[in-house]
């Protein structure tokens, strides 16, 4: 992946006019948006409004049909792109924890520096370890997803992209499987790594997670973006009527 072009004065990620359609069902309606290394972006809006595309798209599972995404300089849905590459500077946690059922914690977390790096497994295991220490999951190393609560196996898949050391972070509704007490784990975990400096993207429901971790907030409604800005404005002076409506149903 070409790094001449970009330098961290410029956006890590730039999304530029992203149109994407299901069959005939438009789902982004030219999306715009930058983010800086080291941001916090959170995304909310009602379901079916497009947040999970637009994350998808920047981790290439899905294709755009027209406009531009870039994460540091290179565009991601350049054809002769290695998505290995792209995959390895822009991790991603889903609501599932697609974690393998017969691997336990620790494997689970070495598995993709092993096969796919091609790093020496002493190397990874190291790093694996801390990592389970970093997401404070000591004395599960052992266990098998089947012995973990859900809080637990999004707490495994976080440490498992971040053995990747990826430079961005992408979170779908990591929350949103979970029970209550055990969501409160899974943000303190994330908040742990916007504080380091990981740049990240969450779409969320937390709202007041949101407000407390967020540099800036954009709200989707049907595609589209229609009001961004910081949480206190944000939340607290609201301008486009969509908005307002949606944060009197959930605040």
């Amino acid at each position: 992946m070409s790094q001449a072009a970009w330098s961290p004065d410029q956006p890590i990620i730039s999304i530029k006019d992203v149109h994407k359609s299901f069959g005939d069902l438009e789902v982004l309606k030219g999306v715009s948006l930058d983010v800086m290394k080291g941001e916090v972006i959170c995304i909310i809006g009602p379901s079916g409004s497009g947040k999970s595309t637009l994350i998808r798209c920047i981790n290439a599972l899905n294709d755009i049909q027209s406009g531009s995404i870039t994460v540091e300089g290179q565009e991601v849905h350049d054809p002769n792109l290695n998505k290995l590459d792209l995959r390895q500077k822009v991790g991603m946690v889903f609501q599932q924890y697609n974690l393998f059922p017969h691997k336990t914690a620790l494997e689970n977390i070495m598995m993709a520096p092993v096969l796919v790096l091609k790093e020496p497994k002493d190397d990874v295991e190291k790093r694996a370890r801390e990592l389970i220490r970093k997401v404070r999951l000591e004395g599960k190393e052992s266990s098998y997803p089947g012995e973990l609560s859900g809080g637990q196996q999004q707490r495994v898949a976080i440490a498992r992209s971040l053995a990747m050391r990826p430079d961005v972070m992408l979170f779908d509704e990591v929350t949103a499987a979970l029970d209550p007490e055990t969501v409160k784990e899974v943000l303190v975990t994330i908040k742990d790594l916007a504080q380091e400096g990981m740049t990240c993207i969450l779409v969320t429901h937390e709202m007041g997670f949101a407000r407390e971790i967020a540099d800036h907030i954009y709200f989707t409604d049907r595609g589209v973006i229609v009001e961004h800005g910081a949480p206190d404005t944000f939340f607290d002076s609201a301008s486009d009527p969509r908005t307002r409506e949606f944060l009197s149903q959930i605040l």
